[in-house]
């Protein structure tokens, strides 16, 4: 087994060194207007009005204008050399109406290519990049004004990923005492996310993925994989400290902790799966990528995890630490006496919690969902460096250009003078309130369609943008139907599709994993409580998530570059609103859904399996507590220094989830788990197991914790009728 899946990691990364699959933020939405405008497109108007069929190459002087001899020559000779570059089909030179900026000193070569999907682009621009050098010669700047430029799309380092191994394996130190347990689990997560990584490269070549879908798989593979060799490890500890030979101890962590691992992995899938119900192709797609990271992390769990440990026997407790995890890993008083302390006043903790949890998510209330634009992105970057350059030269707008085009009710024949619709088409589009400037408009070949460019007087992440957009899509131009496409009209028809969606996902994630636990613990007390819970801990990521970015408290702590304000200066380096892209919320709904069900399911599973022994409910609940309190938390610090660790990644969309996600599970590890959790089951009695006869029949005899307990030797038996049939298992 442990063969098996070295080879697997080890030939699967190769593949993916050698033959990388191309990414793509493909942000098309069928069935909306953007994507009807992008579909005309398409249909006549040449590759260069083709998604991916032109990019610009910013040109900035700052000695003094362009059009200075020297530099003239100087961009000149970079013009023609860029003509000689494979795929480039037509150049035009800033010394064009509409190429250079009012101070002459910013100017644009833009370049049409005769090919356009994202691998040949990335190439191109790379190719016209390094074409481009006379100028720099010459003391000018030049940026590439492409969001698909190879140097912005690589992972400048594995700082992130290695700060959260770190982090990772000095927590699991200090839990297991032993340089070899803390190991493993290191290791085996590696193995799992270097085999997910490997299987989403190679899709690239097959499908449409995003450029953050193998940093959000990291992410999360990371997080689950170590957590979930951490849970079968502490059990197998445990077990190994109480006698058992080693292959039985393995048997019984795969038949009960194993379990429990399959059923939270299961929660976490079915969470990322109910987005392809979202309509939004982008996140569906982040959605079951991401989910492939979690299925190679419940895989390697149960079964790479058991070979480690019958390989190593008694040796996994081998190269102990000095002072370090003498208690073991099978239990603390602590949590124990925690449990007792919450049950004996369950309202007081009750209400304690509800508070602090209140507090917590009061702030989401002022989130602000918008487009997130280049304009964030890491201020070292092409990308970045290029967006300030065109917003300076030629106004915010120029870094979200609308496309309007208008479907024509006549198919227009003679073209010479220019039909009048045409002309009325551009002048009710230039009279929109926001529309600083719009091209001439250009028929497509068959005359059907006509195409133009409106620039917008508010950069992407404008709120006002999507009001221009709005207005140019009212517009009504007689012999004509007016769609808009572009980013921000596609991201305004995303946002749309999302929020009618929303209801949906939630419902259908919600519904399915209560369905999950009810098949798991045959308790409909159970699994309505947890789904509650896991929205609680929802609540609170999104208020942190709205106290950072759209209250703007601590922004630039979290490494966002602050924006650059009119006067060209940036604005504070700490306090600075930063929007959420529309599907930020629905994707971190799902992620952490998941994720928070890990823990429920971990803790409901030593908190039955006590129950079932002696049948007290609050013995039962401190008992659990106890047992998984440590195991628990140690997950739980595990993940947080993993998304904490995660901030430090130059994508401002994996900023925003890395805090989010942090503090989700912070909470989710503490206040929920420690003390609402615990205080809602003492509160609730017997009640929590109680299951209806006619449901307990049809039920299947599935259980999380498997058989282990028919091994042991026989226990006090808890009321048949409290708990249902259930209790067999």
């Amino acid at each position: 087994m442990l063969a098996l899946w070295v080879a697997a990691a080890v030939l699967l990364t190769a593949g993916s060194v050698f033959f990388p699959g191309p990414t793509s933020n493909d942000t098309s939405i069928p069935g909306t207007d953007a994507q009807r405008a992008l579909d005309l497109m398409k249909e006549g108007f040449g590759s260069e009005y083709r998604t991916g069929g032109t990019f610009q190459m910013v040109l900035y002087s700052p000695d003094g204008a362009l059009t200075a001899k020297s530099r003239k020559r100087a961009v000149e000779r970079a013009v023609e050399q860029v003509r000689d570059v494979p795929n480039v089909a037509e150049v035009k030179t800033p010394y064009r109406i509409g190429g250079l900026a009012p101070s002459l000193e910013i100017g644009l070569i833009t370049v049409k290519l005769k090919e356009g999907d994202s691998a040949t682009r990335s190439e191109t621009t790379k190719l016209v990049s390094e074409a481009v050098e006379p100028v720099r010669q010459a003391g000018i700047e030049a940026v590439p004004a492409d969001s698909s430029n190879p140097a912005d799309k690589e992972i400048k380092t594995g700082t992130s990923e290695i700060i959260g191994i770190v982090c990772a394996l000095l927590v699991l130190l200090l839990a297991f005492g032993t340089l070899v347990a803390a190991m493993i689990p290191i290791f085996v997560a590696l193995i799992s996310i270097a085999t997910g990584l490997g299987v989403i490269s190679l899709l690239g070549h097959l499908l449409d993925v995003p450029k953050q879908a193998s940093i959000m798989a990291t992410m999360i593979g990371l997080g689950v994989g170590i957590d979930y060799a951490l849970f079968l490890l502490s059990r197998h500890r445990k077990l190994l400290a109480d006698g058992l030979p080693v292959h039985e101890a393995v048997r019984r962590v795969v038949a009960s902790s194993g379990g429990a691992v399959v059923f939270a992995g299961g929660t976490v899938i079915i969470a990322l799966s109910a987005l392809l119900l979202a309509g939004f192709p982008l996140l569906q797609t982040l959605g079951w990528i991401t989910g492939i990271s979690v299925v190679a992390a419940v895989f390697t769990s149960v079964t790479l995890v058991p070979a480690l440990l019958g390989l190593l026997g008694h040796r996994v407790n081998a190269l102990r630490l000095p002072f370090v995890g003498r208690r073991g890993s099978h239990g603390s008083s602590g949590w124990t006496g925690l449990g007792l302390w919450v049950a004996r006043r369950p309202w007081t903790v009750l209400a304690l919690s509800v508070a602090l949890l209140g507090a917590l998510a009061a702030p989401a209330l002022a989130m602000k969902l918008g487009t997130l634009d280049d304009g964030y992105s890491d201020r070292g970057t092409d990308t970045r460096r290029a967006y300030e350059l065109l917003e300076a030269g030629f106004g915010p707008g120029m870094n979200g250009p609308l496309v309007v085009v208008a479907d024509l009710d006549v198919r227009v024949v003679d073209r010479e003078p220019a039909p009048a619709v045409l002309q009325l088409f551009k002048d009710r589009v230039a009279d929109v309130d926001g529309v600083a400037h719009v091209t001439d408009p250009v028929l497509n070949k068959g005359g059907t369609a006509a195409l133009l460019q409106a620039i917008p007087d508010y950069a992407p992440a404008d709120p006002r943008a999507l009001e221009v957009v709005e207005a140019v899509r009212a517009l009504d131009v007689p012999g004509a139907q007016v769609h808009v496409g572009g980013k921000v009209a596609g991201m305004a028809d995303a946002g749309d599709r999302i929020a009618g969606r929303t209801p949906l996902v939630v419902g259908v994630v919600i519904l399915l994993s209560a369905l999950l636990l009810l098949l798991a613990f045959r308790s409909p007390v159970v699994a309505i409580k947890a789904a509650l819970m896991n929205l609680v801990s929802l609540g609170a990521a999104f208020g942190a998530l709205s106290l950072v970015f759209s209250l703007g408290l601590g922004s630039g702590l979290v490494g966002m570059d602050p924006p650059v304000s009119t006067d060209g200066s940036y604005l504070s380096t700490i306090f600075f609103t930063v929007p959420i892209d529309s599907y930020i919320p629905l994707m971190l709904f799902a992620i952490l859904f998941g994720l928070s069900m890990d823990y429920e399911v971990f803790l409901l599973t030593a908190v039955r399996q006590a129950y079932l022994r002696h049948g007290d409910n609050r013995r039962a609940v401190a008992e659990g507590l106890g047992s998984t309190g440590r195991v628990i938390t140690s997950a739980a610090l595990i993940m947080v220094a993993v998304f904490v660790a995660f901030i430090a990644y130059p994508d401002p969309m994996v900023k925003i989830f890395g805090v989010g996600l942090a503090v989700a599970i912070a909470v989710d590890a503490t206040i929920i788990r420690g003390l609402l959790v615990p205080a809602t089951m003492v509160l609730l009695g017997r009640l929590n197991w109680w299951c209806p006869p006619w449901l307990d029949r049809i039920l299947p005899n599935l259980s999380v914790e498997g058989h282990e307990e028919e091994d042991e030797e026989e226990k006090p038996e808890p009321r048949r009728e409290l708990v249902g049939a259930g209790h067999a298992s």
